[in-house]
């Protein structure tokens, strides 16, 4: 039986030299020392304080983009060094003024104010609409939109009463958490502390993971506004330095990215008796844990009758969900999940290959990727390697024709972290069947519950039986954000959404994590966030990989983040529409 769980990133590398206990109990104390006061700064004050986070990320941000397309191996003049100045430094500025924004909402109204409309959804739900979240938003994000959905029974008047719970008694939401940082995603850090800090009212100690650790100098400037006031610490080491602090009497509470095997060594411990512990459910860690965890991301194409650029524009989004970051994220495709009857199948799989070839291959940057690799494709030694891959780059992999049967598949169970995923094929009477028959796929076969993309022509959303069929998926699928007609990674970058697992694992069977991240409306209990996007939407975004005029779209966008103004809306539009 193969072990279900995500092969991907963990918590780092065993430290080699002994670890500095007396600073790091210096650290936890000094930064506890300022818990009470940090309870007692105003909504405006915090406001006050991200405007500054904002100014001074802006400031080390080409410093911050050059040292991380070093890392990965990427020319900072090149398009692929845009997804950088995005995930990288962007989404951590968007949701700082998304933070910033709810902030000034509450010193002025008691709560954030989300855009809505709330309309009721299957099983006893409510959604609020949050984004477009206002006139930048309308012009940035045409045809884009983003739902949370709520848990099963709240009601609208709930969300309002409940949002924001920290500002309504900050005092008893104090505390010290402990962030322990992801290696692949160079905002995933700054962007917990934030959301530890102003969503959840705890001082923070960061601790950066070895694989990008060369970042600190510049989180150091970025964040320097809570700093210097002793809110924030960050510090460095591997993973005995994690576990020193995680299991810290100082600490009330750990927030980390990583895999499932990386929360269940911090929770249970490490080898035979960390197994023995998690069987037994005896924890050694017993403080509150929540996580960002792997993720076997489903992408479920619908089938219908696509033009040729249809199929072109789709094997581009679906390249670039893979590409993206050299396959390193926990919200990379994993499965492409097709319906075998589909007349054009074959013709879409032939156009994703033939794009990932065209595309650069990557260094492998991140730890144990070659090993990794190399058991996928030793499971499947039929896989199509993509594109040259020389020295410590790996070729766009895609394994075809998994079976949906053999529930033990690798590729069903196990997230790669590298630059591979797979496809396998469904078959069903109709196109409706084969949407239902996906969504029991995606809830019951593919493991996690992180995220998963549907994509579906319009005629599709609009057939008497298809249409239905999709809105049900949605409303059905057990995943913490679901796109459509959207990589789900956009649920990740837009920040008023919620960013984490399906509600609901227990602590011995942690799949994909526990608690959101981002919810800059800081509503009590979502349980999933939906976006949404034109089927082909013009211009082509800025994220495509195809895109040649990345780079540049994305350095205008990142101006704009920093400081929104109508000024910069042109010039941002004519590089977004420029063509490569």
């Amino acid at each position: 039986m193969v072990q279900r769980g995500a092969a991907g990133p963990t918590s780092g590398t065993q430290d080699q030299v002994i670890v500095n206990t007396e600073t790091l109990d210096a650290v936890v104390a000094a930064v506890a020392e300022r818990a009470g006061t940090w309870a007692l700064v105003s909504p405006r004050e915090r406001a006050e304080l991200l405007a500054r986070v904002i100014r001074d990320t802006y400031a080390v941000a080409d410093a911050w983009n050059a040292d991380a397309c070093a890392a990965k191996g990427l020319d900072p003049t090149s398009p692929e060094s845009g997804e950088e100045l995005f995930s990288g430094i962007g989404t951590f500025l968007r949701m700082a003024q998304a933070f910033r924004t709810s902030l000034l909402d509450i010193a002025a109204t008691g709560r954030p104010q989300y855009p809505g409309p709330v309309t009721h959804k299957p099983g006893d739900r409510i959604a609020v609409q949050v984004l477009p979240g206002g006139g930048f938003d309308k012009i940035l994000y045409s045809g884009f939109s983003g739902e949370v959905w709520m848990e099963p029974g709240v009601t609208e008047d709930e969300v309002k009463a409940t949002q924001a719970a920290l500002y309504k008694d900050p005092v008893a939401h104090q505390g010290v958490s402990l962030v322990l940082g992801a290696g692949n995603v160079a905002s995933l850090g700054p962007r917990d502390v934030l959301t530890k800090m102003f969503v959840e009212g705890k001082v923070v100690v960061l601790k950066a993971n070895p694989v990008n650790d060369y970042l600190v100098p510049h989180w150091n400037a970025a964040l320097a506004a809570l700093i210097e006031p002793g809110y924030l610490r960050i510090v460095s080491g591997g993973a005995q330095v994690g576990e020193y602090l995680t299991r810290h009497e100082g600490i009330d509470d750990i927030h980390v990215t990583g895999s499932d095997k990386t929360h269940d060594a911090i929770v249970f411990g490490i080898g035979d008796e960390g197994q023995r512990r998690k069987a037994a459910n005896e924890p050694v860690v017993t403080k509150p844990v929540s996580c960002e965890l792997g993720n076997v991301s489903p992408v479920v194409i619908v089938p219908g009758e696509w033009s040729d650029k249809d199929i072109a524009f789709q094997a581009a989004h679906v390249a670039t969900m893979l590409t993206n970051n050299a396959g390193f994220n926990c919200l990379t495709p994993r499965v492409v999940i097709t319906h075998a009857g589909w007349a054009q199948r074959e013709q879409f799989l032939a156009a994703l290959e033939t794009t990932l070839a065209s595309l650069p291959t990557r260094k492998a940057y991140y730890p144990g990727a070659v090993e990794r690799f190399n058991t996928f494709v030793a499971a499947h030694p039929d896989a199509h390697r993509l594109g040259a891959a020389v020295g410590d780059h790996l070729p766009w992999t895609l394994i075809r024709d998994v079976s949906p049967t053999n529930l033990d598949d690798v590729c069903l169970n196990v997230e790669a972290f590298c630059s591979l995923m797979s496809e396998t094929a469904l078959p069903a009477n109709t196109p409706a069947d084969f949407v239902d028959a996906a969504t029991a796929f995606c809830n019951d076969v593919v493991w996690g519950t992180l995220s998963m993309t549907l994509i579906a022509h319009p005629t599709s959303m609009s057939h008497p039986e298809t249409g239905p069929a999709i809105e049900r998926a949605i409303a059905d699928l057990r995943y913490g954000s679901i796109g459509v007609n959207l990589w789900h990674a956009m649920s990740f970058a837009f920040a008023t959404t919620v960013w984490g697992a399906y509600p609901g694992h227990p602590v011995t069977d942690i799949q994909s994590g526990s608690g959101f991240v981002g919810n800059a409306f800081m509503f009590a209990r979502p349980q999933k966030s939906v976006v949404r996007g034109p089927f082909r939407p013009t211009p082509t975004p800025a994220w495509f990989a195809t895109n040649k005029n990345a780079a540049a779209t994305m350095r205008k966008l990142l101006a704009f983040e920093a400081q929104p103004s109508w000024t910069k809306i042109p010039g941002l539009l004519l590089a977004a529409m420029k063509k490569s």
